[in-house]
Parts: C-alpha cells; structure tokens; sequence
C-alpha cells in the first residue's frame, strides 16, 4: 500500500513539473536577453526647468524657441471612468486614475512612479535612447475631453534649418478606457524632414504600470508582455539586461499585470516597437513601452495612436472585438490579453462560466468559490470511489504480495515475475489507483490559475470584517510596518491555520494501519501540511477558501467512502470465508 502512495505522489510531482515544463516552453513567462544594450533613458522629469532638450551626440541639435510658456500647467480630464492628470511640461500625462477600482481609499493609479514624479507618454526627438522633451508647451483645451499642446522648435544650431511646430493632442471618451493620442509634426517650407538619429520621434510610456505592488513575484503579481501579428498573439521574453527590439510591425502590443494592462495600437506604417525593464532610481522593476517613428521624409506629419490603459478583464476588452465602443474598432481582440495562456486555457474558461453563474444565483464569490468547488467534488467522484476501491483491492492482496516477498527475497527479478502473475490472475491494475489522483490534477490546476488570475476577485467580498478582497491574503491583526525576522510577516492571517488543520484532519482520516506506522507516511501527511503553511501564507484569500473548501469536501466524501468500503469488505468476508482447518484427531494407542 504505501509503495502505491508514494508512487502516486512521484507521478504526480512528475505530472505537475511536466505541465510547468511544457508550460515554460508553448507559453513562456516574460523573461529574455536581446543581442545589443542600449543606453537607458534619462528619467522623465529630470531637469526639467532647462528649457532645451537635445537629443544624442553627433546629431544637430533642436532647441525650442524662445517664444513659449515659462512655468508649468497642469490640466485634468475628468471621464465617467477616469481622472486623467497631464503637465504642459512635455505635454506628458502624470496621473491616470481608474474610477471604478479602488486601491485602499484611492483610485488606482495606473502609472507607477519611481524616484522622479513619473511622466508618461513622453516624446523624444530620435530613437530610445534620446532625452524626452522637457520644455513647456502651450495648452489649448478644446473641449472636456480632448486638449492640445504645443510647442515651437528650431533645427539647426544657428537655426538656419528653419523651424518646426509639435503638437500633441489627447481625446478621450466618456466611457472608454481607451484615448487617442495624435502627434503632429509641421516644419513648412524651410524643413525638408525629421531624421534624428534614425528616427523622428519616440513615444515612451512608463515607468510602470499600476496599481502599486511591493514586488513581482511572477506568480501573484507579474508583468507579461504580449504582441499580436497576423491573428496570433506571442508572448515577449524581455530581459532587466537591456531593451526587447520588436522586429516585426505588430497590430498592438501590450504589458499586462495580474490585473490591469496597458495596450498600444499604432495606426501608422513606419514604425518600430520596444519593451525595457530595466530598473531606475526609486522602482525596482519597471516595465517601459516605446514606439519609435520612423524617419519623415517630409515637411509634416500627422501619426494618430491609441492607448488603452485599465482593467484586464473581458467585459472592458471585448467591445473592441464586437464593435461596441466610440472609436468604432471591431475585431481587435484585445481580449487575448485577458484569456489564460496555456493548454489548460480551455479548462479554466469553463471553471470560470461556472463561477459566474453561481455567482449570478448567490452574488457572492466567497458562496460561488463553495458551489464551484461542490460541483467538481460530485463530478469527480466516481474517479475518487474507483481510486478507494482500488485501495481495498491492494488491502486483500497484500498478504499475498508479502509473500511473495518474502519467498524470493533474494531475487528481485523472480518477485516483480511473480507479482505480474498474481496481478493478471486477480485481474488488477497496480495504476488502477494512482489514474483517478492524476485526472484531477489538470482541474486542480486550472481551478488554481482561475482563483489566482480572475478579475472579478479583485475586491470581492466574502466576509465583511474578516475577508474583504478574496483576491488579497486576509488579515485579523496586523503590526506593518514591522515584519518578522526570517519569515518577513507583517499580519496574523487565519486562513492557513485553517487550511494546516483541515489538511491534517484529512490526512488522519485516510490513513490506513499499514501507513500509520509507516515513517515515510507519517512525514507525507503531517509535514508537507505544514511546510505548505509556509508556502501558502500570503496567497490570495481566494485560493486558500478554495483549497480549505475542498479538503472539508473530501473528508466528507471520504468518511462515506470509509463506510462504503466497511460494507464491502464485510460482504467480500461473507463471500469468501477463510477455510477453517479442524486439528487432526490423536491416534489411540
């Protein structure tokens, strides 16, 4: 009995790194090297009083003109959906705020700054690596939605190049998370074109995306970059060495966190794409985006992108798909970014249908995570009654296999014969057990990416004053910012001591009496209970309400198995009777 547990726990490690094997080679995770660095920009922001910005040496210079605003406005774009923050200081956007999703009492904010306040949407004369513009534009604010800033530069260090104008227009939408941004360049007749070090311009958002986090684990919280050509979304293997060149001229391009993701589609031709995470003073990981234009062979140009900076979830990312939305897009798919990459994707979409329509009956994901949970338990059943069937089948035999064991001690090859033989005689798969435990597996992990990753967590209530995100861990006292030495704990949380006492319940439940004894046993059911106590302290509520749910559940069903199989074997003992051998009788003398 215990060599069949222990070989099911081997080939279920084995079935679990093999998924992650695959996993890491079909759906990598964001992680590459590119052949050349790259110098990193200088941080938005950064001397911004100087009012001439230069772009690389051995370039001429732009300078701005003298004509211009001298000090810093700032503007703000209140949407149903969003509070937009933008500074005539480059024209960058310095806060983007989601309406509808709150971090503690704040809306979240979904540019994350480092050392410096950051600057988003920043444009640089040439390639990735020249110096966002700093100077001071002119605002014009053309309506409630939509404002426009400008500036006058002039090409050429004595000027003798001409001048041109840059204007920089964002349009936003009532309910939309996405805005347009249009750049527009106009030299006249004194400016043949805009080639600065091989390219015109760069737009550059960054230097992260929010909401804040205290570091990504690539598990609960990550940053993936995604790319979508021809119909086919690739996921970006970027690198913290240098900047990820993309070298094909994709129809968007997105970085996406556990929640929330930002989304670029450029509507011109001539354009190039990069990816950078490259640390800076103040952020430990970013994640910067820039789309460099292609040199303009002319007097003017007028390049219209758009941006969609919010939720990653479907409802918001679908209505680019269907139509349904003010810019008129269809069939973009953006959706992809929200679907669950890997070959379980399919799975995890039907464990989710299921999730919502629970949710629908009972509109509490606490109550759904419960049903959802019940109903996989009633679906694997019958697998799970095959499985104990198959231990009390192993239980009969196993005076027989002792044996066995026992007479050929001494030949291995003469032992695994022999039990082959007993097997095809009892007509018994020594894997009939361990099949059912590996069936479930994938639907364990796909319920894991689904309590892990699914939107409508974010902020769920279950039980108020106890659990109030089902998508953050819980807390029942807390002594932040103080943390315990080694194990950097800053909360009691009551969950896993749950979860610690439900598993070692069901563990003391299952047990036969041959594993009771057994050292090997003993450490499987009580220590690795424990060790996952550790692992699991600071995992979304969510996944612990799931997995506490879900040993409650078994210990139930096996409690009825237990009784089943009592049954059983008392009607196989009825059945087939030990033959009762009478003492032979004494000879008389």
């Amino acid at each position: 009995m215990e060599k069949r547990t222990l070989l099911a726990v081997v080939l279920s490690v084995f079935v679990i790194s093999g998924y992650y094997m695959v996993q890491g080679i079909f759906f990598p995770p964001a992680a590459s090297v590119v052949t050349e660095a790259v110098e990193t920009p200088a941080a938005p922001g950064t001397s911004r009083e100087e009012p001439v910005s230069r772009i690389p040496a051995g370039s001429d210079p732009i300078q701005s003109a003298e004509e211009g605003p001298v000090a810093e406005q700032r503007v703000t774009i209140d949407t149903e959906l969003l509070r937009v923050t933008l500074t005539n200081a480059g024209g960058d956007v310095v806060s983007y705020k989601l309406k509808e999703h709150t971090e503690g009492n704040e809306f979240v904010e979904m540019i994350l700054a480092g050392a410096e306040e950051p600057h988003a949407f920043t444009l640089a004369f040439g390639d990735a690596t020249a110096r966002p513009v700093g100077s001071y534009f002119t605002v014009v604010r053309v309506s409630d939605y939509t404002v426009a800033f400008y500036r006058d530069f002039t090409l050429g260090s004595a000027g003798d190049e001409g001048m041109f104008r840059l204007i920089k227009t964002y349009t936003f939408k009532p309910r939309e998370y996405m805005f347009e941004l249009t750049i527009h360049l106009e030299g006249g007749h004194s400016t043949s074109g805009f080639n600065f070090s091989g390219a015109a311009y760069t737009l550059t958002f960054g230097p992260q995306i929010g909401p804040y986090f205290e570091k990504l684990d690539q598990r609960y919280e990550y940053r993936h970059y995604y790319t979508y050509t021809n119909g086919k979304q690739k996921q970006e293997k970027v690198s913290d060495q240098a900047p990820l060149k993309i070298m094909t001229r994709p129809s968007w391009a997105a970085i996406a966190g556990k929640y929330f993701t930002f989304i670029a589609l450029p509507y011109i031709n001539q354009y190039e794409m990069e990816f950078s995470t490259r640390p800076e003073p103040g952020i430990s990981s970013a994640s910067r985006f820039s789309l460099i234009r292609l040199p303009v062979n002319s007097s003017r140009t007028e390049d219209t992108y758009r941006f969609y900076l919010g939720p990653k979830n479907q409802n918001s990312l679908a209505v680019y798909t269907n139509g349904n939305n003010d810019f008129n897009l269809r069939d973009m798919n953006l959706i992809k970014v929200a679907n669950t990459s890997g070959f379980l994707g399919p799975l995890e979409t039907v464990l989710k249908w299921f999730l919502t329509c629970f949710y629908r009956l009972i509109p509490n994901y606490g109550v759904a995570i419960l049903f959802l949970t019940l109903l996989v338990k009633l679906l694997l059943f019958p697998l799970t009654k095959k499985g104990s069937e198959s231990t009390l089948r192993m239980q009969v035999l196993s005076p027989k296999i002792k044996e066995i064991q026992a007479k050929y001690k001494d030949n291995p090859a003469k032992i695994n014969t022999e039990m082959a033989e007993l097997y095809k005689k009892e007509g018994y798969n020594p894997l009939a057990g361990c099949l059912p435990m590996l069936l479930q597996l994938p639907i364990f992990i796909a319920m894991y990416n689904l309590f892990n990753n699914h939107f409508d967590l974010r902020g769920a209530l279950f039980i108020p004053g106890w659990i109030p995100d089902l998508s953050l861990p819980e807390s029942i006292f807390t002594f932040a910012p103080f943390r315990l030495p080694l194990l950097g704990w800053s909360d009691i949380r009551l969950l896993p001591f749950i979860y610690v006492g439900s598993q070692l319940l069901y563990g003391k439940i299952t047990q036969t009496p041959d594993q009771q004894g057994n050292a090997q046993m003993k450490m499987m059911f009580y220590i690795m209970p424990i060790v996952f106590f550790f692992v699991l302290y600071d995992v979304p509520s969510g996944l612990l309400l799931y997995w506490i749910i879900s040993n409650l559940l078994s210990l139930v069903q096996q409690v009825a198995i237990n009784k089943y199989l009592a049954k059983k074997r008392a009607g196989m003992a009825v059945a087939n009777p030990e033959p009762v051998i009478a003492p032979k009788k004494k000879k008389k003398r």
